[in-house]
């Protein structure tokens, strides 16, 4: 019984490991590296560029690449100079140098295609913005492979999504709690992943936000840290000192109903659970919200005059959050695009009821 070699790919295609697998049955088979993954660019260092920085030479020359993404191709040892491998972006090239660059492809998903119906808002070659419904899992994870916004999108464009994350969530650059509804932008090709990934690092993209909460806040800017829940996995810490991932909410009161309200939030920051956690922080958390405002709400419930409208609210079945704003420059045209996707009916009935009850 012989041996097979399997290839295990990594970031760049000449690092992949080759490992063995003992005990199956007879293959006779070796493994290339697979070039196929990657696009090669061969870029000759002109006159105007001699003497620059890499980094800079080649966010010239390969003009739909930005500096940083140029950085991570640099860290990522994907750029050669007469075979060998450079890696400083200092690096200050002369007239005539050949750079090859192995830029990856996008790479088919191994999860399943699924025929279930998108709604969506903008779509060209580059990407695709989709208003997720509630219930919904963005994309697939350990124990639920199926029924996921992935799913949906690798059936409709017959497996052409991105595959710039480490993650294997092919065309995701960011996410939506699963019941959370509204906007997501989806990358459809590694280009624009990388150059969307960007924007959202810089924090230049525009999100904000519908929420229903309890109570009536004053407009703010919450600011604070974000760290894991010591305690409870599933849930995210807020504190002040420093420990974990630095967020900003800006809230703005739209209207109030008395024993809850209506507010927008623009992120200033995305962190896991933001919005949710900074309005359970400052006591008016989430209609809904069932992870960080269920131990909150019985406070609302001893005031007779709104007891129906308690109770109307604590039975909402998700929390009411809806991302309704989602702008960004375009990947590939350069230009500031925005949309827009009003309340879900679930939200805008529950604020009728309200105001009728």
């Amino acid at each position: 019984m012989n041996e097979i070699f399997i290839y295990i790919p990594y970031k760049r295609a000449d690092r992949a490991k080759i490992i063995k697998i003992p005990s199956i049955t007879t293959i006779d088979l070796i493994i290339f590296l697979d070039m196929q993954k990657f696009e090669t660019h061969t870029i000759t260092i002109n006159k105007t560029q001699n003497k620059k920085r890499l980094d800079q030479a080649l966010t010239y020359l390969l003009e739909k690449f930005s500096r940083s993404q140029i950085k991570i191709l640099l860290l990522n040892e994907n750029v050669k100079k007469t075979d060998k491998i450079i890696t400083d972006a200092s690096y200050k090239v002369k007239e005539g140098e050949i750079f090859t660059i192995s830029i990856p492809k996008n790479i088919p998903s191994s999860y399943d295609p699924e025929d279930i119906p998108l709604n969506i808002i903008f779509e060209d070659n580059d990407i695709i913005v989709v208003n997720k419904s509630a219930g919904m899992v963005t994309h697939p994870a350990p124990g639920n492979q199926y029924h996921t916004l992935v799913n949906a999108l690798i059936h409709h464009t017959n497996n052409n999504l991105s595959f710039s994350n480490e993650n294997n969530r092919p065309g995701i650059i960011h996410r939506l709690d699963k019941d959370t509804s509204g906007l997501l932008v989806i990358a459809k090709n590694n280009f624009s992943h990388l150059n969307l990934s960007d924007q959202f690092k810089n924090h230049s993209i525009v999100r904000k936000y519908y929420a229903v909460v309890w109570g009536v806040p004053q407009n703010q800017i919450i600011k604070g840290y974000i760290d894991r829940h010591k305690i409870n996995r599933k849930k995210m810490a807020f504190n002040k000192n420093g420990k974990g991932k630095y967020s900003e909410t800006l809230i703005n009161l739209k209207k109030n109903y008395d024993i809850c309200s209506l507010i927008e939030c623009t992120l200033k920051t995305g962190k896991t659970h933001q919005i949710r956690l900074h309005m359970s922080n400052i006591n008016f958390p989430l209609v809904g919200d069932q992870l960080y405002g269920k131990n909150k709400i019985n406070r609302y419930g001893k005031d007779i005059k709104n007891f129906n409208k308690f109770l109307l609210l604590k039975n909402f079945q998700r929390q009411a959050l809806h991302a309704y704003v989602l702008g960004f420059i375009h990947p590939t045209t350069k230009k500031y695009v925005e949309f827009k996707y009003e309340m879900p009916e679930d939200m805008l009935k529950l604020l009728e009821f309200v105001v009728k009850y």
